[in-house]
């Protein structure tokens, strides 16, 4: 179906053709649901640590720090704002026709930008919109509605449409307001410092903002390096080309824009494996950039996450002596460590093979290294308040195994009612707080891209100049591209997660000072 000029344009952005032939087939045949199990809870596959493993895991990592551990903060930074004030840009468009500001703000529809406007003081961006602004009315005494938002969202003001969410200001302190990408690096300082007092972070962004977030960085580096007395080295990188998805039409053949050429998309955060994949450290702390607190609540996010970093390298290490020993010949391995090994692998790791019992030593000792010999990772899950996203369950896998996933809404088969009961009674939320180990117990690498399940992306409707067509996420970077990981979820407290979807979450108490 591809013609000349279409090799080329998938070979000028760095795809293979088999790649674009695999897509395609993903489309025709359709993206299988994951087959639930039951929810991962306390107990039954999410861990709930005391107060002294707490302490102790959280001093083995300082120990292991002061060993020479090279931790890095990995923070994907590429979503553009405009989301947050969806909202506003909706008040606007209504406010441009002959209804009156006044009236639309009393509508139902439109309570939450009343709110904004209310509490407008209450940003931290506050001190640079009267700035701007000179005064928030006009001589009559009228709030200036249409210029405030103006100010907000255009680049004759904050810009905050264009800028992505890690430069917009989310927190006020006596000395200023902060923004998130601060905010990480703080956090960095606290819990990310090796013994040399480096603090490594790396942030993924988009090419249109990358300038901003190196100015932005380089100040804040000298500010917090000197207030904490180390030294940030940040890295930045963007969502490679080859990592975008051919788009098609509702025939699942390719979709042409109208200029004639290929239409390819971004494929969600799962294209970030790749970054990722690029990354070296002995440990590497997963966050959003908009999961953030003030200071005076980074205390808990901090203490639990030295303790899961602490709990990461303790059954690295364990897992590391399992596959040292099952490297011998399986015939000088006794029952008793074939018994413990397995065990481990079943009660620890939570994978579940009803086979086992039936292998003979050489096969199952072929079977404990596959399983033992991936990357690890370690999951915080928080208590389910209702947010929207996945959550942390056992699945099936393809080889006929059970094993702690976590899943997306978009993965579950919701029309089948046994599937949607086991949804339903989910006890907890993914709020994407990650610890990966990715060095095998020889100190090689991992190839990330080794471990994902190709068969949990995500199929979605769109449309280009008015066509429908159809578009391609790849697995995300924590579910699908991380399927094939060993995987512990740990219970952790609700006040580590508090992410701004929308500009009005800035008017939480979790994101307001004292």
């Amino acid at each position: 179906m591809l013609t000349q000029k279409d090799i080329q344009q998938i070979e000028k952005k760095g795809i293979q053709l088999k790649e674009i032939e695999k897509q395609i087939a993903i489309f025709r045949k359709g993206v299988p649901y994951l087959q639930l199990i039951r929810p991962a809870s306390t107990g039954d596959g999410i861990i709930v640590l005391s107060e002294d493993k707490i302490t102790e895991s959280s001093e083995y990592f300082l120990q292991r720090i002061n060993n020479n551990l090279q931790p890095l903060k990995f923070v994907p930074a590429s979503g553009a704002a405009s989301r947050m004030f969806q909202s506003l840009y909706a008040f606007q468009e209504a406010a441009s026709g002959n209804r009156g500001i006044e009236n639309l703000l009393s509508d139902e529809k439109y309570q939450s930008v009343k709110l904004i406007f209310e509490r407008i003081r209450d940003f931290a961006f506050y001190e640079e919109l009267e700035k701007g602004l000179g005064s928030l009315k006009d001589k009559q005494g009228r709030i200036r509605y249409s210029e405030i938002l103006s100010f907000i969202l255009s680049d004759k003001g904050l810009n905050y449409g264009f800028l992505p969410k890690g430069l917009l200001k989310f927190h006020l302190y006596p000395e200023g307001p902060r923004s998130s990408v601060e905010e990480h690096m703080i956090e960095g300082a606290l819990y990310c410092t090796n013994s040399k007092k480096e603090v490594k972070i790396h942030f993924t962004v988009s090419p249109e903002h990358l300038e901003y977030f190196k100015q932005v960085t380089a100040e804040a580096s000298k500010t917090y390096g000197k207030k904490f007395g180390v030294k940030y080295l940040i890295s930045f990188s963007e969502q490679k080309p080859s990592t975008d998805t051919i788009a098609v039409d509702p025939d699942n053949n390719p979709f042409y824009s109208s200029e004639g050429n290929l239409l390819f998309r971004p494929a969600g955060h799962g294209a970030l494996l790749n970054n990722l994949n690029e990354m070296e450290a002995d440990l590497i702390f997963i966050k959003n950039i908009d999961n953030v607190v003030p200071d005076h609540l980074k205390n808990e996010t901090v203490r639990f996450k030295m303790a899961l970093a602490g709990l990461l390298l303790k059954y690295q290490e364990k897992i590391f002596s399992y596959l040292r020993l099952l490297e011998k010949d399986p015939a000088v391995i006794s029952d008793e460590q074939f018994s413990e090994i397995s065990d481990f692998v079943q009660s620890v790791l939570c994978m579940e093979s009803p086979e086992k019992a039936k292998l003979s030593k050489t096969s199952l000792s072929i079977y404990l290294i596959k399983k033992l010999n991936r990357p690890i990772r370690i999951c915080g899950m928080v208590k389910n308040l209702g947010e929207p996203g996945g959550g942390p369950f056992w699945a099936k896998n393809p080889d006929g195994t059970d094993s702690l996933q976590i899943v997306e809404s978009s993965q579950i088969d919701m029309k089948n009612p046994d599937q949607k009961k086991i949804a339903g009674n989910a006890t907890h939320f993914n709020p994407v707080d990650l610890i990966c180990g990715v060095y095998n117990y020889k100190g090689e690498k991992f190839d990330l891209k080794k471990f994902t399940d190709p068969d949990t992306g995500f199929i979605s409707s769109k449309s280009k100049d008015g066509q429908p067509l159809k578009a391609l996420e790849l697995p995300g970077l924590w579910n699908g591209a991380m399927s094939n990981w060993n995987t512990l979820f740990v219970d952790v407290p609700v006040i580590t997660f508090n992410p701004v979807k929308t500009v009005n979450d800035l008017l939480r108490p979790e994101h307001q000072p004292y």
